[in-house]
């Protein structure tokens, strides 16, 4: 079949040749024109239609004014079809604001006009109706100042937290002062702990043993009474309490008048102890310098505080390192246990801040298989705050030492609550290479690691580690309050890790009475110094 069109184009004739499946030939002249490229000009125009459509439609939403004629459309659209942009649009110009540095501008000082509200923001563009680039700079200086107050507000949040956590509260001192005072006036205050008849035992392998380093004699209370009351064989449970020389008369006043029958219990002093002098504990001198150069280095909580350039989780951290407890013997104990306790075999190490809720006794039964510490580890977890801790959360691996030594992305593991091999111990270095560690940390000023015990003791016990089940040590009920309070419950020992303390105003309510049932409201010490 042929279609045949007249030069004029007025007459059209259709012959009939081979039938629809041949070609079809239109005839303009002497021109000959196949169907198909009819069939790509139609699709060509229909494409083109609906690009110019589209064009039409974005103009008019970025702009004021609309097109009614191709010949506008092609001044507006033909430096954007070559690549280049008329004007700008609204959305480039904000984008462009936003993206300005502060220095470049006088946003970071907020003149009187600045929206400082959401309400009042919306209230000033609906008055004003402003352009986009008095909409992006406006909508920028009232985020920076928002920024900037809650910036304030968070650092003077740490602040009072760091003071609440550091300083000794009033009812503590109370109970210290005047237990001293019994343990001066009342014989009954000043037994020998434990009785002579017990004293083999506390040297007896056979026997359960636990080891706790405290100078917070109601927190040391808790962890005795949580743990006796719920041990399912109290009358084979050793306690060892070690404290400083200034807690002693009072904590020994305390287990004199309140004796944890059927366990045992024993108090001794730092200084009790004939080896620990400084020529033979190279912590007391890494200690001390420790303090000097943290003093020097960190500038005081006033320079902290003062810095305004610094994110508030790094003002909180460097508040954090000037806490007594990180320059406290009693957290260094821990590395000297196979010397404090050279007859014993194993033990369990108990930090002050924690809560037995469970038979610990069952602790004995686990196969260390050769390891020193038992220890749960903290980057596996349901709850992602706590349990997401690895050696790059403690570690600085920007420091050739640390970066060539360790692995980043290695599971981290928590002191509060271990088991020690201490036969396994004496047959390593650890102790050595917890040393050598402390004294590469103060010649690199105190740049390898956050303050605290635990980044060094990462390192200390590496390969030593033997990971036991979570259920043994719940973390982090100091310093976030998700915790699911049927998860604290359900764990075999919960830590009040953190700064809010469960003996402190600024525990967590729904999480305190975990802690609070072991104290005896109605003792006579505790309802004289309005502990509650």
């Amino acid at each position: 079949m042929q279609l045949h069109i007249s030069p004029s184009l007025r007459h059209v004739t259709v012959h009939t040749t081979k039938g629809l499946r041949d070609f079809i030939k239109v005839k303009v002249g002497s021109r000959k024109v196949s169907y198909m490229t009819v069939l790509y000009s139609i699709l060509f125009l229909t494409f083109l239609l609906r690009f110019v459509f589209v064009l039409m439609a974005v103009d008019t939403i970025d702009g004021e004014n609309t097109c009614s004629t191709f010949g506008c459309l092609g001044k507006r659209f033909r430096p954007r079809i070559l690549g280049r942009t008329h004007e700008s649009s609204a959305l480039e110009v904000i984008s462009q604001v936003l993206e300005e540095p502060p220095s470049s501008r006088h946003e970071n000082k907020p003149g009187p006009d600045v929206p400082q509200s959401l309400e009042e923001f919306v209230a000033q563009i609906n008055d004003r109706r402003p352009d986009a680039r008095t909409f992006a700079i406006k909508l920028k200086s009232m985020v920076n100042f928002l920024e900037e107050r809650t910036r304030t507000a968070k650092i003077q949040e740490y602040l009072y937290r760091h003071v609440a956590s550091s300083s000794i509260p009033k009812p503590l001192h109370c109970l210290a002062l005047r237990l001293a005072n019994e343990h001066t006036n009342n014989a009954g205050a000043r037994l020998q702990l434990p009785s002579a008849e017990q004293v083999p035992y506390l040297v007896d392998n056979s026997f359960y043993h636990f080891v706790l380093a405290s100078d917070n004699i109601l927190a040391t209370s808790v962890v005795v009474a949580s743990l006796v009351q719920n041990s399912l064989k109290p009358e084979r449970s050793v306690l060892h309490i070690i404290t400083d020389k200034k807690t002693f008369s009072p904590m020994q006043a305390w287990f004199s008048l309140h004796p944890s029958t059927p366990a045992i219990i024993e108090v001794k002093s730092l200084n009790h102890f004939d080896w620990f002098t400084r020529g033979k504990v190279p912590v007391l001198e890494a200690m001390e310098k420790d303090q000097m150069v943290r003093s020097k280095f960190r500038g005081g909580q006033s320079a902290i505080v003062a810095n305004n350039v610094e994110k508030p989780h790094i003002v909180a951290a460097k508040l954090q390192a000037l806490s007594p407890k990180y320059n406290s013997l009693m957290n260094h104990i821990r590395i000297y246990l196979p010397e404090l306790f050279p007859s014993l075999d194993k033990v369990v190490f108990l930090d002050d801040d924690i809560v037995v809720q469970t038979d610990l006794t069952r602790l004995w039964e686990i196969d260390m298989k050769g390891k020193v510490n038992g220890a749960v580890e903290t980057c596996r977890g349901d709850d992602k705050f706590v349990m997401s801790k690895r050696f790059k959360n403690y570690l600085n691996f920007s420091h050739h030492l640390i970066s060539k030594n360790f692995d980043p992305e290695e599971c981290a593991w928590a002191y509060g609550m271990n088991i020690f091999d201490l036969a396994a111990w004496r047959r390593t270095k650890i102790s050595q290479t917890y040393h050598h560690w402390l004294q590469e940390n103060l010649k690199s000023d105190l740049s390898l690691w956050q303050l605290g015990t635990l980044p060094p003791g990462l390192i200390a016990f590496h390969g030593h580690v033997h990971v036991i089940d979570p259920f043994w040590h719940m973390l982090g009920l100091g310093y976030q309050e998700n915790t699911s309070l049927a998860d604290a419950e359900n764990a075999g020992v919960i830590h009040f890790n953190g700064r809010a303390k469960p003996w402190l105003p600024i525990a967590f309510p729904q999480l305190q009475p975990l802690w609070s049932k072991y104290v005896n409201f109605s003792d006579k010490f505790i309802k004289s110094c309005h502990l509650t």
